[in-house]
């Protein structure tokens, strides 16, 4: 079955006749006309007349789902359907109480489609781009074994720790990088505003100033007269990477292992990509999903180019009949821990428990170095806003120094 592409949320304005006989006029957020008109005969509306309108982009951008609406979803249906609530009306009752127009219009097509017969599984891979193969193969999986409320309590468990995880990753760098843009942005006000007026004051000494404060100086001239260009520059080299990683996988994989290799945060970087492939494949493999349609589902979801390369190499290998721990080996991408308990799974029959182990133990790693950072980084936070900014002001008090030791 094809899968649909994201629809744009549309306004649609509509006039109708009641069941009183009595005129009345709305509007409606919704993907498609259909779901419109078949809302408005569920409340007996006769229809007269419906408009396709545009919505706003603050409009769009509030009702627009995202990774935690579905992982919220999943935890709902799960709790339902455990429960013993149908799953039909499982989908309505959280359609109706969801305040997203776009969830209630993805959420109403597979009400729809499941309501005609069709598998759950097929419904939300045509209705939505939002459940990916993995989350589609798993329901798939719990419909034929019939323990559908048990997958989607895995689904939902398996997206909780993974949102926690990733955005652990989002913190982690979000740090560092506000520390640079600060230290830039100061600098660019020394430069530009303040090192200028100290060079009026040092025309009027009438004594050579110091080596550095005249390197200080040119950079102050640079950044004054091409800062303009120097922004575009930068821009324009961000976008160029931007194509070219796009275009050439290559690149992406170069670029993607050098992060890697950055300090501190490439570390945290891999311990992520190894938790979220350990915790993926643990809950693929533990659904019944065999394992290499659980690599390959894997390898898809890596959210890490150079670990999907990698994850890509283990499944061709494993279908070649290699134990798996040494088809991991051969890709040099994972630590001797994580092969030694793959293979203690592979041989003891209870791969899925020493992979959720793996995970766990990382998540608990990457939480902890995250926790940690700004001690871990604090002497190289130091050292570089004092060689930026505590340089810059050296430079300019230098020729007062100087001018003082001459005076006395």
């Amino acid at each position: 079955m094809k899968r649909s592409t994201t629809s744009t949320l549309k306004n649609y304005r509509w006039k109708g006749i009641n069941s009183s006989g009595k005129k009345v006029a709305g509007q409606t957020l919704a993907l498609t006309e259909l779901e419109v008109r078949d809302k408005l005969k569920e409340q007996h509306i006769q229809i007269k007349k419906v408009k396709k309108g545009s919505v706003s982009l603050f409009t769009r951008l509030a009702h627009r789902v995202k990774a935690k609406d579905i992982t919220l979803l999943t935890r709902q249906l799960a709790t339902m359907l455990a429960t013993g609530v149908p799953i039909v009306q499982a989908l309505k009752l959280v359609s109706d109480n969801h305040r997203k127009a776009e969830m209630k219009s993805i959420l109403s097509q597979v009400t729809k489609a499941v309501e005609a017969g069709t598998p759950i599984s097929k419904a939300m891979r045509t209705a939505s781009p939002h459940f990916d193969s993995l989350y589609v193969d798993l329901v798939a999986t719990g419909e034929q074994a019939g323990n559908i409320a048990q997958v989607f309590e895995r689904l939902a468990t398996y997206r909780e720790k993974s949102e926690q995880l990733k955005a652990k990753v989002i913190k982690a760098l979000i740090y560092p990088a506000m520390v640079v843009l600060v230290a830039l942005g100061v600098s660019y006000l020394m430069l530009t505003m303040v090192i200028p007026e100290f060079e009026m004051m040092f025309k009027g000494f009438g004594a050579d100033l110091p080596w550095f404060t005249q390197q200080v100086l040119k950079l102050s001239h640079l950044a004054q007269a091409y800062s303009v260009f120097i922004a575009v520059g930068i821009a324009t080299i961000v976008l160029a990477i931007k194509i070219i990683r796009s275009r050439s996988l290559q690149f992406r994989l170069s670029t993607c292992r050098a992060g890697l290799r950055f300090p501190i945060i490439g570390r945290v970087l891999t311990k992520a990509a190894i938790a979220k492939f350990s915790r993926t494949l643990a809950t693929s493999f533990s659904a019944g999903i065999p394992i290499l349609s659980s690599l390959k589902t894997t390898a898809k979801t890596a959210g890490n180019i150079h670990y999907q390369v990698a994850i890509d190499d283990v499944y061709r290998d494993t279908a070649a009949g290699m134990p798996m721990y040494i088809a991991m080996r051969n890709t040099q991408a994972f630590p001797e821990m994580v092969l030694q308990m793959v293979m203690i799974g592979e041989e003891s029959g209870k791969l899925d428990d020493m992979l959720n182990k793996v995970a766990s133990i990382y998540e608990f790693e990457v939480d902890n170095t995250v926790d940690n950072l700004g001690k871990i980084l604090e002497p190289l936070i130091i050292v570089f806003l004092g060689g930026v900014v505590g340089g810059l002001v050296v430079a300019m008090y230098l020729p007062i120094f100087n001018l003082m030791s001459v005076l006395g």
